[in-house]
């Protein structure tokens, strides 16, 4: 069984965030702990029950962790270094296509616990590449299998990438529900788990998109008190976090020290992907606020150069598209701003509902400047669409504030226009 429960093994205590030292305590050393996960030595049923139980598994979940290798295991355990090969390059289509392929061995070997794992890593392979609907999909079938009812780390997982998965679709309050079953669930893990973590950011991340800035800032200070400088990147990430909530807030002091902290942890040499996300997400915040000086420009060019090389999703180019529009409407270039968010506005449908607001909501905004306001006020009406179906009632109200200023501008010059001159003839 060693290479299959060594795999097992390994990303039950990643789930955790616990070190191999944590994990063997004082019974067994971390270079024994690595040896079984690496498939290198023979667990003992005594083994399997001591660490079973510190993981917390229900017996039935332990029966799965250590089930003996299936006649078909030599195509599972290829299919599934494959796909975690095609991971790490991050050929995202690849991997998904091998975890398809290592699920469904591991299900006609009637290994429920390998069928499961291989079957998230797919929905994570989907999410990457930006296909959300059928991610979406697949965890909640993932929800629906008798394993989540053995063990909470299976739910905690499934319930947290729904909640990224449901943020990225703009369905807010989706995203608060699965994150705080996330924490409900994590709330007897240590407290540094990687898990719990990640539940509070998309927590904090569905709070602020909603308007419920106070909310969040005190999830914020939850989060901070969870990471120290040891954590390395995910520090960064909370960091981030944090510092985005902070210019949500204003804050535009802290939230730029949140964020020179994050760009301490966080590396282009390191993570590509998440560089191109942190740039992204910076440039963002600082637009919200205003922010408009070089800085924030460089950090959108920082976004789109990591994003080609990392062959980001379709849906993560327009939205750095989309950041160019707003820096050019900001700067008082509407005709520049109004031909890029034109082209953005034609793939809205590829793009979360309440970045699809956004992207009308300035489009309207831009042809208003311009005296477009037939145009204007259809764009407008659907940004109150958008954000009406992605739960951001304050942005609902900002848009229909817009459409209300221009009917009443609309109607003030007829009152005052003068009446025609009388007719001579």
């Amino acid at each position: 069984m060693g290479e299959r429960f060594g795999e097992n093994l390994r990303a039950e205590r990643l789930e955790r965030g616990l070190t191999q030292g944590e994990l063997g305590e004082d019974l067994y050393s971390p270079g024994y702990i690595s040896l079984l996960e690496a498939g290198r030595r023979e667990p003992t049923s005594e083994v399997i029950a001591v660490l079973a139980r510190r993981l917390g598994l229900a017996p039935k979940v332990s029966e799965a962790l250590s089930q003996p290798d299936a006649a078909n295991d030599a195509e599972y355990v290829l299919a599934s270094l494959l796909a975690r090969q095609a991971w790490d390059m991050h050929d995202y289509a690849l991997a998904a296509g091998h975890a398809a392929t290592a699920a469904q061995f591991s299900l006609e070997g009637k290994d429920h616990g390998a069928w499961w794992n291989m079957t998230y890593m797919q929905a994570e392979c989907l999410m990457k590449q930006g296909q959300l609907a059928e991610c979406q999909s697949i965890v909640e079938r993932l929800l629906e299998h008798p394993l989540i009812a053995e063990s909470d780390v299976f739910a905690i997982r499934a319930h947290r990438l729904l909640a990224s998965v449901c943020l990225k679709l703009g369905q807010l309050g989706t995203t608060v529900e699965h994150a705080r079953e996330v924490i409900r669930l994590g709330a007897q893990m240590p407290p540094g788990s990687i898990v719990y973590i990640g539940a509070l950011r998309a927590l904090i991340g569905a709070l602020a998109e909603s308007g419920r800035l106070n909310e969040a800032w005190e999830y914020c200070r939850v989060l901070g008190t969870l990471v120290d400088e040891s954590m390395g990147q995910i520090s960064g990430e909370v960091e981030w976090v944090i510092g985005n909530v902070a210019f949500m807030r204003a804050d535009y002091e802290e939230g730029l020290k949140h964020h020179e902290r994050a760009a301490k942890f966080l590396s282009s040499a390191n993570d590509m992907e998440l560089w191109a996300r942190f740039n992204k997400a910076t440039a963002s915040v600082r637009l919200s606020g205003g922010i408009i000086e070089p800085e924030t420009l460089a950090a959108i060019e920082r976004a789109d150069l990591a994003l080609s090389i990392a062959r980001g999703s379709r849906p993560e180019r327009l939205e750095v598209a989309f950041l160019r529009a707003r820096w050019l409407y900001l700067n008082d270039e509407i005709p520049a701003a109004i031909e890029r968010l034109k082209e953005i506005h034609a793939e809205k449908d590829v793009l979360g509902r309440h970045t699809a607001g956004e992207v009308a909501l300035l489009y309207g905004r831009a042809l208003k400047a311009l005296g477009r306001n037939d145009e204007a006020l259809e764009l407008l009406k659907d940004a109150c669409v958008q954000f009406s179906y992605a739960g951001a009632s304050d942005k609902v109200q900002r848009s229909i504030g817009e459409i209300s200023a221009m009917h009443f501008a609309g109607q003030s010059p007829k009152a005052a226009r003068p009446s025609p001159p009388a007719r001579t003839d």
